[in-house]
């Protein structure tokens, strides 16, 4: 696991493997909330390479480098059947030079660098149903290597959610105040290295309105240490990982730069506008087009209200069939 969302995607993985009487090993790098959210969820894993390798090409690379030699050395002795991973491309680069199957899953088409790498190493590609099979062929995962799912990924996750109101309590949010959840921009991602303006001026106009509060979800520390400089009144910048899932269904409205939150929210029914400045991938696409995505041209679109309803509303996807295409790599 190599990054934040890869621990709620793997969660119920990991439980349906361990009651199947699988056993597994978590492999984890230091970046963003990866390691603090390991710890919440119980999740046992060891540290292995060194963190991100920076916004760079050259650092990526060296960090590439440093990653898979730390991985083979960590999984030779283990004597494992199997590697799975989420756009961690390492993991089935590593597999492939150990001599093992591996499955490699991913939603988003257009990092091609690292996808490229990763599909044509791993064994199987576990990709969602919307994104047209010759995007997928550019990245070297042919039709008989692809296995597909319906819907999003966050709807198997998020199958049979119940949201904890303890988050709020926890950052002692005001209830008669508009509740917006952000999540900033992936400024250290290669395929977003031309930046995104539009949302400075997202958060100023959330963080200078007094009916708002808008608690901001940074992914490094960089980014909060930025944030807490601007001094904006009304954004709220938790100290640590929280329960990001419970905030968004109980929260008004939710911008974000990336993919993963903007497919928690329209999953759990939350209004979500999406500042994201890169090439939009399917999955994406079609949720603009279905109306239950936004795309946000200008801060000043943004309409602050109440939402009518609160918490709920996830699409029920059985995570045991994402189970089964990952495992679907043992197959011959």
């Amino acid at each position: 696991m190599t990054n934040s969302p890869h621990v709620p995607f793997f969660r119920p993985l990991i439980g349906l493997l361990e009651a199947r009487g699988h056993e597994v090993r978590v492999s984890a790098r230091d970046f963003a909330q990866t390691l603090e959210l390991l710890d919440a969820a119980a999740i046992g894993h060891d540290v292995v390479g060194p963190p991100h390798g920076g916004a760079g090409r050259a650092g990526k690379v060296r960090a590439m480098g440093s990653r898979l030699r730390a991985l083979r050395a960590w999984a030779r002795p283990q004597a494992f059947d199997l590697a799975l991973s989420h756009a961690s491309h390492e993991l089935p680069l590593a597999a492939r030079s150990l001599r093992l199957r591996s499955a490699y899953a991913y939603d988003y088409e257009f990092a091609r660098a690292q996808h490229t790498l990763g599909s044509r190493a791993a064994t199987r590609v576990v990709a969602p149903e919307a994104i047209p099979q010759d995007r997928l062929d550019r990245l070297g995962a042919t039709p008989a290597k692809v296995r597909r799912y319906p819907g999003l990924k966050e709807e198997y996750y998020l199958s049979g959610f119940s949201p904890d109101r303890a988050v709020l309590e926890q950052l002692d949010l005001d209830s008669t105040r508009v509740l917006v959840v952000v999540r900033t921009p992936p400024e250290v991602s290669l395929y977003h290295r031309h930046g995104n303006p539009l949302f400075t001026g997202v958060l100023e106009r959330l963080g200078l309105d007094p009916a708002v509060q808008a608690v901001v979800l940074p992914r490094t520390p960089a980014q909060r240490d930025s944030l807490r400089e601007a001094a904006l009144p009304s954004l709220v910048l938790p100290e640590h990982a929280i329960d990001a899932q419970s905030l968004i269904a109980f929260a008004d409205l939710v911008v974000s730069a990336g993919g993963t939150m903007n497919r928690e929210a329209v999953a759990l029914g939350t209004p979500v506008w999406t500042t994201f400045a890169g090439t939009m991938g399917a999955v994406d696409e079609g949720l603009i087009a279905d109306g239950r995505l936004a795309e946000l041209t200008a801060a000043d679109d943004l309409v602050l209200a109440k939402k009518a309803t609160s918490g709920g509303g996830v699409v029920e996807r059985d995570p045991e069939l994402m189970l089964d295409l990952l495992l679907s790599a043992l197959e011959g």
